[in-house]
């Protein structure tokens, strides 16, 4: 309270102390940096958010910064909000996108640590101990700054075996325990019976009852945006896709970096007092452009996660698993719809492009059938998405034995000045951007505004005016659809309204305003344009992190693409190269980093595994389409499948169909030949969404084999469902229809002869 009181006492006198402070800075550039006062901490900052064409000129301007912050991670976005708010002159770079790396690919929970509580009970381990108090404040603390992005999430811990219903009810009693007056909910206890209502996908066998305790759950890569943004709003120079090339040194001491833009290739210096690493799984190479001697700290561990449907799991219940084959603890979460489940600890290389691994995939599914019941069969097609998180374990540098790694984070100083921030994990990013700011004052002599941190309990982007009912104002004045509302809301607090003052009219009666990019995600255009002004350069940048789409549904991303990239084109002014190049990128990392190529390879490599009727049935059902028994159904002949059906499906619902199996984009060319001499009831785009579902070779056609192989993985619940499949299934159905009139018409025609 003392410090809040401080800070509105001395709110009329702040504008001059930082004029003074600003003008006798030793670059003389006191005009350029509007520093924050922190008047407030719930007051919404009315700055304008400068463009990226703005920022970079900030950062080609020649200031001296007080901060430069390497990463734009959770942390790396934390010392940017710290260092600001504290009336230093802050600088952030990124080399990829805000939240590309780790701080994207998470569990989604924020959480204190149940398993650190329980051995530091076991062990009477005190640092442990206050690593779970620390993690539970801030748990609290990311709930209250952000509650448009955050909720807290019940999550039950199933009992079979009756010894451990008081070991675990302890164990989560002390949980609250440590939490104090910062506790979200008390656990409790259920009953069996209760505990199958309220879980009923659960295996009941020997279940005994279940303990429910809450953490808290997140919208990851937009909570890391949100935080960025809000540096950004209060002074922070941020920059994404500027890498860090080299750092410069004066007497020995870091003087800035070479950096550059790697969108345009260009390259320039940084001045800046300090420098603060906080790159996560990339420490290393940061650390030894200070100094190539040093031994690296960072031990790098993937993490795999998958999403399956929202019906693997209750809507507002997630569930803990802390017996798995392997000792680690698995989660199953509902989230954003869907479930995720996960995750794998497995040493891996550092990579800017981590995948996941079929094993890891089917060590997940084998741990989640280990508790669900019977009736939920637990399908390989089921996986809509996955993904792989490196997490940067480290060793200490400031301990003589730097063989076992750190529990928590570590902060530590080279003798040039370099701040290293590593370790830790995304809950306790705000407690660890204190500290490594804390280090960066002190270590080159900062004069910063506030000496004390300013974060504890200030409002980040989207915070200020969100309340849990505000989604109703957007479907009232602006006539959204309510699910579009309550994602707008959820996503981007009361920056929503902006957001829906830039939806498109839909031409119906309702919703009026509202397009969206995909039929079965409330993703609308206007979040597209949105996010380009919250810096999202590519489609890579919007598909995954702007929008969460690559994670939650890779097919749903890969087929979303195409009007994603036709509205960012339009927004940013992309020729057709630029297209062409867009599209590939974002196909190459929806293929490779968010599992679709991994779940194309599952489905192919499974014998064929159909009796005779199943093929014969087969056989009937791909010769109707292949009307001239050429051995193949081209592009043509699906054009005229759905034409004799009557069937008139939108560019979007068959341009879903091709991109469930040509997810490289190679069978366009060649299909676009096709179409070249045919009407418009079906579009080209619409057809060729349909092949490409099937063509496995992309030659522009589907051969018998293939489509054997894909009704082959519907029956082994490698692939959940196939449209072309199914279309082939009313395409029978239709011809023995017409078939039986036929009939019926002869019979009649020769009875009254």
């Amino acid at each position: 309270m003392s410090r809040r009181k401080l800070v509105v006492c001395g709110a009329g006198a702040a504008g001059a102390v930082v004029a003074a402070w600003a003008l006798s800075a030793d670059d003389r550039l006191g005009s350029w940096y509007k520093s924050t006062t922190v008047a407030a901490k719930s007051e919404r900052r009315k700055r304008p958010l400068p463009s990226r064409t703005d920022q970079i000129k900030n950062l080609q301007a020649g200031h001296t910064y007080d901060v430069l912050i390497i990463g734009g991670g959770a942390t790396g976005a934390g010392c940017a909000l710290d260092a600001t708010t504290r009336g230093l002159r802050t600088a952030l770079v990124e080399a990829d996108d805000f939240a590309s790396g780790t701080s994207s690919r998470s569990t989604k929970l924020i959480h204190g640590g149940v398993r650190y509580l329980q051995k530091a009970i076991m062990q009477l381990d005190y640092e442990q101990y206050k690593m779970v108090k620390e993690a539970l404040h801030e748990r609290a603390n990311m709930l209250e700054v952000a509650p448009h992005l955050t909720r807290p999430l019940p999550i039950l811990l199933p009992v079979y075996k009756w010894w451990q219903v008081p070991y675990y009810w302890f164990g989560i009693k002390m949980y609250d325990l440590v939490a104090g007056d910062r506790n979200l909910k008390s656990s409790y206890y259920l009953s069996k019976k209760n505990t199958l209502e309220l879980f009923p996908m659960l295996k009941s066998d020997n279940l005994c009852g279940g303990i429910v305790y809450y953490d808290g759950q997140q919208d990851d890569a937009r909570m890391n945006l949100a935080i960025a943004l809000t540096a950004a709003r209060h002074g922070a120079t941020i920059t994404n896709h500027v890498s860090v090339v080299k750092l410069h040194k004066t007497d020995g001491k870091l003087s800035g970096a070479r950096v550059r833009d790697e969108l345009t290739g260009k390259e320039w210096d940084v001045k800046a007092k300090s420098i603060i690493n906080a790159t996560g799984p990339f420490t290393d190479s940061i650390r030894k452009m200070d100094d190539q001697t040093i031994k690296d700290i960072c031990c790098p561990s993937s993490g795999v996660h998958i999403v399956l449907p929202g019906y693997y799991s209750p809507e507002h219940m997630g569930l803990l698993d802390p017996a798995t084959s392997d000792g680690r603890v698995i989660f199953f979460l509902p989230w954003l719809k869907g479930t995720i489940a996960g995750t794998t600890d497995m040493p891996c290389q550092v990579t800017h492009n981590p995948k996941p691994t079929e094993d890891e995939i089917l060590f997940i599914l084998t741990e989640v059938k280990n508790y669900l019941n019977p009736d939920v069969e637990v399908r390989r097609g089921d996986v809509l998405s996955a993904w792989s998180g490196i997490r940067p374990l480290v060793s200490d540098p400031n301990k003589p034995d730097t063989q076992s790694l750190a529990r928590n984070h570590i902060v530590h100083v080279s003798p040039s000045g370099l701040v290293t921030i590593a370790g830790g994990k995304w809950t306790t990013y705000r407690a660890m951007a204190a500290e490594a700011v804390d280090a960066a004052i002190e270590s080159c002599n900062l004069k910063p505004l506030y000496k004390e941190c300013q974060t504890d309990g200030f409002l980040i982007e989207g915070a200020h005016g969100w309340t849990p009912t505000m989604y109703i104002r957007l479907v009232q004045d602006f006539g959204l659809e309510m699910e579009v509302a309550q994602h707008l809301a959820k996503s981007y607090g009361d920056r929503a309204f902006a957001v829906a003052k830039m939806a498109a009219m839909t031409g119906k009666r309702w919703p009026i305003i509202g397009k969206k990019i995909h039929p079965e995600f409330p993703y609308i255009d206007a979040e597209i344009r949105y996010g380009v002004r919250e810096y999202a350069c590519t489609a890579v940048d919007m598909i995954a992190r702007r929008l969460r789409l690559a994670f939650l549904n890779v097919q749903a991303a890969a087929e979303a693409l195409p009007a994603v990239i036709e509205i960012m084109a339009e927004e940013l002014k992309w020729n057709e190269a630029e297209r062409q190049k867009q599209t590939k990128i974002a196909a190459d990392f929806l293929a490779n980093e968010m599992g679709q190529m991994v779940n194309r390879a599952s489905r192919d490599k499974i014998p064929i595994n159909l009796n005779k009727e199943e093929i014969q049935t087969y056989i009937k059902r791909f010769q109707i389409i292949d009307k001239d028994r050429k051995g193949f159904v081209s592009i043509n002949d699906i054009r005229r499948s759905l034409k004799s059906m009557g069937v008139k499906p939108s560019d979007d619902e068959i341009s879903a169909i091709l991109s469930e199996i040509d997810v490289t984009y190679h069978g366009q060319l060649e299909i676009q030949d096709y179409l070249q001499n045919y009407g418009e009831d079906v579009t080209g785009e619409q057809l060729h969404e349909i092949l490409r579902e099937i063509d496995t070779n992309m030659n522009g056609q589907v051969e018998l084999d293939e489509y054997l192989q894909m009704m082959s993985a519907i029956k082994s619940g490698h692939v959940a469902y196939s449209r072309f499949a199914r279309m082939a299934e009313l395409e029978e159905e239709h011809h023995e229809k017409e078939t039986l009139k036929k009939k019926i018409t002869v019979e009649r025609s020769g009875g009254g002869l």
